[in-house]
Formats: structure tokens, C-alpha cells, sequence
């Protein structure tokens, strides 16, 4: 009889990794599909955007539910417990990544026209990238429970802030050499503002992996080279 609940906690955790995969796997699809949409300034596509968040809030609300029932039935001790909170706080993390993306997809909407010069978006399109690789290797961290690789996501964010504030000068200086660059401009900083978030969630993910395989709270302070004052606090969820 012990066996036999053993086995089916043990089935019932594969299930919900399962689960975090699929919901990782959604949240990397939306995030390269609005950057697409951006530098494409595909409306339709910033639209299935929007839609398709919706899926990832969905399955958040189960990732929880199935989490706080476990706890609730099994009682979990240790690593089992670590990696149920783990969970929890990882499709957090992507449910937001998610609102992020889709901030992104309602900017390319609200832009409705064409770039006035291809140059404006290629700063968005390399720190996207980087964005966009933290994000892949974390999700692939967690899969493998490999620790060594989350942190070195969470040292990695440093880059992301650093293009970050690059990209910012480099848009304000674009706006004051050509006012008609201004209203673009406005708005991939905004976008630019949700990438470099996006990121901030990858290292959060790699931090919750550091803690569900070792039981350790990383302490040191995250690295950070973000030396602008400017916030883009665009959540429209």
C-alpha cells in the first residue's frame, strides 16, 4: 500500500513538471511571436498574441490548483515540497512573462503603420534575442534540474541590462535627431522596457531552481547594469 501512494506521488510530480513544460514551451512561442510582430508590425499576429495568453493563464490557474492539492493530500516534506512551491512560483513567473508579451503584441496594435527606418527596431530585435535565450536554457535548466546552468542564467542578466540601457540612449538620440522618429520611438522603449523584464523572470525562474534542487536561497545580490531611471511599468493585463 505505501508503495503503491509512492509510486502515484511520484507520477502525480512527473505530471506536474509535465505541466511547467508545456506552460514553458507556450510562454517561449508568445514571447518570439510578439517580437516578430514587432519587427514585422504584424498586427494579425500581435492579435493570436493576445489570445493565445489566455492559455497561459489557464494553465497557470491548474498548475496551482494541482499544486495546493497535492500539498494538501500528500503532505510533502523536503525536495518533494521544494519542488511543488517550485512549480507554483515558476508559472507565476511565466504567467507574467506571458502579460509581458502580450504588453509587446497591444504595442504593435496600437502602432498601426510601418518604422520610418528599418535601424529603429535592431536594437529591440538583439536584446530580444538575448532575452529569448535566458529564457530557453531556464526552462531547460528546470527540466534537467540543473542548477549550475540556472545560475548562470541568473549571472547572464547583466547582459540584457547593459543592451538595456545601450538601447535607450541609442532611441533618445534617434528622437531628438528626427522628430518624426518620436512616436516610434516611445513606443519601443516600451517595448524594449518589457524584453528587459522578461528577462528579470528568467533569472526569478533560475533562482527557484537554485532552491528546489539545493534548498538554498541564492543570497548574493543579483547582478544588475541598468543605470537608467526610466520605467515602462506597462502592464495592460
Amino acid at each position: 500500500m505505501a508503495e503503491h501512494i509512492v509510486s502515484a506521488f511520484d507520477q502525480e510530480l512527473r505530471q506536474l513538471a509535465s505541466r511547467i513544460a508545456e506552460m514553458g514551451g507556450l510562454a517561449e512561442t508568445i514571447v518570439n511571436d510578439s517580437i516578430v510582430s514587432l519587427t514585422r508590425l504584424d498586427t494579425e499576429l500581435a492579435q493570436s498574441v493576445v489570445l493565445a495568453d489566455r492559455r497561459l493563464d489557464a494553465l497557470q490557474f491548474e498548475i496551482e490548483d494541482k499544486s495546493v492539492l497535492m500539498i494538501a493530500r500528500r503532505q510533502p516534506m523536503a525536495g518533494d515540497l521544494r519542488q511543488i512551491v517550485a512549480a507554483m512560483r515558476t508559472c507565476n513567473e511565466l504567467e507574467r512573462v506571458g502579460d509581458l508579451a502580450k504588453n509587446i503584441a497591444k504595442r504593435v496594435i496600437a502602432i498601426n503603420g510601418e518604422f520610418h527606418s528599418k535601424k529603429l527596431v535592431i536594437g529591440v530585435e538583439h536584446m530580444a534575442e538575448l532575452a529569448m535565450q535566458q529564457l530557453k536554457t531556464v526552462l531547460d535548466a528546470y527540466t534537467q534540474s540543473n542548477a549550475e546552468e540556472a545560475r548562470n542564467v541568473r549571472e547572464r542578466d547583466e547582459e540584457i541590462d547593459r543592451l538595456y540601457t545601450s538601447l535607450f540612449r541609442e532611441l533618445l538620440t534617434y528622437m531628438m535627431e528626427d522628430p518624426r522618429n518620436i512616436s516610434m520611438c516611445a513606443h519601443l522603449l516600451f517595448c524594449a522596457k518589457n524584453i528587459e523584464r522578461i528577462g528579470d523572470h528568467a533569472t526569478n525562474i533560475a533562482e527557484n531552481i537554485h532552491y528546489m534542487i539545493t534548498g538554498e536561497q541564492l543570497t548574493d545580490e543579483r547582478p544588475r547594469a541598468d543605470e537608467t531611471e526610466y520605467s515602462a511599468d506597462d502592464d495592460e493585463n
